[in-house]
């Protein structure tokens, strides 16, 4: 079981941290096993919004977890606590893969967690976060970003979809869209998608792309080309990738793309199809298509992927 400390101080916003204790708690689906054991980790109850929380456990226990989340901290101008910034740091040498929801990063950042990786943080905050600690490379305009061990998320919303991403990474695209359907939030946006996004997918039925989309996950199998939405939205090209990335933060290939991983991660780990007929029923056409495109989103190799997240 996958051991979860959140890190409490005084002065932490409560949405991040009672983000992570909803989903984390518990897993509501039912389909992975084990789940996390989730704990709260301060120095002593402390005041996080209206709230007052009493943590199970000090600080010093961070150095125990697998993985460490550190919530929003309300003042980004002061420094963080140094009992706080030390409890993280101790814990990143012991190995705990680390995540920053928010100005959290600011806590990482001063613990030397984030020297020389990217990192984000809410966009009213990374000019400073940059300016604080120039050995960051900041990136304004993403959700989250995935560092391996160290990850981090911008503000508010962005923090479920870190936490969607961690549930992908452990359990798979199956469980995570289950957690997503429990959380009535969008099952994945991709960490590069830009903060200033309102919504993922066109949420009004008068939307141009409310009927192009569900036309085209329901063809993915197809060779669709920007061309063939463009026709099927009845518009020029140029104006789809308009509408299309002021609705999804992608472009139409990249929608595609990333829509025909996601049905190559559902089949792998969900039908005993072989390597070709995933390919093929994705849209990736052949199997060494699938294998290129796979290992350079997901990380791994069809074949190991579906060895770790095979369901059954």
């Amino acid at each position: 079981m996958t051991l979860i400390a959140l890190a409490a101080t005084d002065g932490m916003l409560h949405f991040e941290l009672a983000a992570a204790c909803e989903i984390f708690v518990r897993d509501p689906t039912g389909l992975a096993d084990p789940w996390y054991d989730l704990v709260v980790c301060g120095p002593g109850p402390v005041g996080v919004g209206r709230f007052a929380v009493t943590p199970d456990h000090g600080l010093e226990h961070l150095a125990r977890a697998d993985t460490v989340i550190v919530p929003a901290i309300e003042d980004t101008d002061a420094e963080p606590p140094p009992d706080l910034v030390d409890a993280v740091h101790a814990a990143h040498e012991a190995g705990a893969r680390m995540v920053s929801f928010c100005t959290g990063a600011f806590v990482l950042a001063a613990a030397g967690i984030l020297d020389g990786l990217r990192a984000t943080t809410h966009w009213a905050h990374t000019d400073a976060l940059a300016a604080r600690y120039p050995r960051v490379q900041v990136d304004p305009d993403v959700l989250y970003v995935d560092n391996g061990d160290v990850l981090a998320s911008a503000g508010k919303a962005a923090a479920i979809d870190l936490c969607l991403h961690l549930i992908r990474r452990d359990h798979g695209s199956t469980v995570a869209n289950a957690v997503a359907r429990r959380l009535v939030v969008p099952p994945h946006r991709a960490g590069g998608q830009a903060q200033y996004v309102t919504t993922p997918v066109p949420a009004r039925e008068d939307h141009p792309l409310a009927a192009l989309l569900p036309w085209a996950m329901a063809r993915l199998d197809h060779p669709l080309t920007v061309a063939d939405l463009a026709r099927q939205a009845t518009m020029s090209t140029r104006n789809l990738v308009r509408h299309f990335t002021a609705a999804t933060g992608a472009t139409p290939s990249q929608w595609l793309a990333t829509q025909r991983i996601r049905r190559a991660q559902e089949l792998l780990e969900n039908t005993d199809d072989s390597i070709d007929a995933v390919a093929e029923a994705s849209g990736m056409g052949t199997a060494t298509t699938l294998r290129r495109h796979f290992q350079r989103t997901v990380g791994v190799p069809p074949d190991t992927y579906r060895r770790t997240f095979r369901r059954g």
